[in-house]
């Protein structure tokens, strides 16, 4: 099979290569600065664990790639303001905006779009950076930088935020894991559930939207699709033209990984509905240092990603899986005690939804 080369060595890259190892595919995450001659590029299928990249030696040989899946889908999703005007284009539902050119707007702002203005960079910002939550009179606090580089969206009160990880192949077919439930705190995922059986309308929905988006874009491989639980039924928040965080439960609770399927996908190999049986539980660890202590739970599997541990810096992760949500649960409860203190209120959370 032909080598991969992944544009980004972080830890998506790092779980791309591991999923390619079984199937005797040989991935190569590579780093912005690389030597393009130093790697396989010519004979191999090119991927991103990234969206945006800046301009070096290495990206301008593979933006000439032929066989680079999605290259010109990135910028596109990457921009969260053609991201919006595409979704809009498609008919799919996301709470109102608008672009954000100047301080003058605020007033009109205010008056259509309600009291609470959520702003986003176009570019760049995640993990709750380059985001602010503004009433009428904190819009000062906005740095002066984000005008006309930034939009803004409407203040949704919704009840849950679930996401969508599903695959396109070349031949246009789709599939689709259970949606997952996650909880987010500060802006950064801390949690994220998985039942086997999810709400048959919001998965019907969803992979409705989903599919409608890869089809349009004829976008190969996996995509992740964050949405807002709302009365009316299910709000897009953001695309992920990638394996996704909230999508790392699938390494030992679904039949397929999302990072296999990944590659499955663009290397036009058969793809498969991953098989969910269990409820799952992925714990993100944030800033957090390794503990071995973890390994003496059963149903703990451990990721840890060799990255250097800062406040805020996703480190690893837990996955936990069991057929007995029950099951699931106490050994949720038995791990908090492990885990720093602000790691409890998501763990609770968790074995609610598994109630």
């Amino acid at each position: 099979m032909k080598p991969v080369c992944v544009l980004g060595n972080g830890q998506l890259g790092r779980m791309l290569r591991q999923a390619g190892e079984p199937l005797g595919i040989a991935v190569y995450p590579v780093g912005l600065d690389a030597e393009p001659e130093t790697l396989p590029i010519q004979q191999s299928v090119i991927t991103a664990e990234i969206e945006r990249w800046p301009e070096t030696a290495l990206t301008r040989e593979l933006a000439r790639h032929p066989a680079f899946v999605n290259r010109d889908i990135f910028p596109l999703l990457a921009d969260r303001l053609t991201q919006k005007q595409l979704l809009d284009q498609l008919g799919l539902a996301t709470a109102p905006w608008q672009l954000l050119a100047s301080a003058e707007e605020w007033p009109q702002v205010f008056a259509s779009l309600g009291e609470l203005a959520i702003v986003k960079r176009r570019t760049g910002g995640y993990d709750g950076r380059g985001q602010w939550r503004l009433r009428a009179d904190q819009t000062s606090e906005l740095p002066q930088d984000c005008y006309g580089e930034c939009i803004v969206e409407q203040g949704i009160n919704f009840s849950g935020e679930v996401s969508l990880v599903g695959a396109r192949g070349h031949n246009g077919e789709t599939v689709f894991y259970p949606l997952t439930h996650n909880l987010h705190q500060e802006g950064i995922l801390r949690t994220s559930v998985v039942l086997p059986q999810p709400d048959a309308a919001q998965q019907q929905q969803a992979e409705q939207m989903l599919s409608a988006i890869m089809n349009q874009l004829q976008y190969v491989g996996v995509m992740a699709m964050e949405c807002f639980v709302v009365p009316q039924g299910l709000l897009i928040n953001e695309l992920a033209p990638r394996v996704h965080n909230s999508g790392h439960w699938t390494q030992n609770g679904a039949s397929i990984s999302q990072f296999e399927l990944h590659l499955r996908a663009i290397l036009d190999l058969p793809l498969p509905k991953p098989v969910v049986s269990t409820p799952s539980v992925m714990v993100n660890l944030i800033g957090t240092d390794l503990n071995l202590q973890w390994l003496q739970q059963p149903l703990v599997n451990l990721h840890w990603y060799e990255k250097e541990v800062r406040p805020g810096r996703k480190v690893g992760h837990l996955n936990l899986n069991d057929v007995q949500p029950d099951e699931l649960s106490k050994a949720l409860t038995a791990l908090t005690p492990m885990l720093p203190p602000e790691y409890a209120s998501g763990i609770a959370w968790a074995c609610e939804k598994l109630r």
